[in-house]
């Protein structure tokens, strides 16, 4: 699929270390949220079960990964998570693009309902970047045990949700 400049397709295996890399770089300026520091993706199979479970899309420009997201079909809805953009591209409306693929993505699936989940304590930076998108809040949830375990500042999801058209 051709959004935008550059091409969003669906991740190969190929993609995967490229695509841990560019997770991690995305999400170090949530490091503070977690005890000792630590890259988003750790080695602790979360990346692989992602990996199993759902599909990621990747944003190519110049023959380089710029993005990628996340998306897990479940029956009517599908989760979307770790839109992650190269840092010298963030701002540029990548994530948008991206948002926009794996929406559609996910009608393709048979999906009519998007979900998300935002980090309580980035909920000033990300919710409105995802009302933009047309995502409202449905709720909260509290973070898993093991997670609460790796956390070093307290916390829980921001449930948010969009009807597919």
């Amino acid at each position: 699929m051709r959004v935008g400049e550059g091409t969003i397709r669906v991740a190969t295996g190929t993609d995967r270390e490229g695509i841990r890399q560019l997770v991690n770089a995305a999400f170090d300026v949530e490091r503070f949220l977690k005890k000792g520091g630590g890259d988003r993706l750790q080695g602790d199979g979360e990346f692989e079960e992602l990996w199993e479970r759902g599909t990621f899309l990747v944003k190519e420009e110049d023959e380089a990964l710029a993005g990628c997201v996340y998306v897990e079909p479940r029956e009517e809805r599908a989760y979307l998570g770790l839109l992650s953009i190269v840092p010298a591209r963030q701002g540029a409306g990548l994530g948008k693009e991206l948002n926009h693929a794996a929406e559609q993505y996910a009608r393709e699936q048979g999906c009519r309902w998007m979900d998300l989940r935002v980090v309580s304590p980035r909920a000033e930076q990300l919710l409105p970047v995802y009302r933009k998108l047309g995502y409202v809040e449905t709720g909260t949830e509290e973070y898993a045990a093991a997670l609460v375990e790796k956390m070093a500042i307290p916390g829980y999801f921001i449930l948010m949700t969009k009807q597919l058209s």
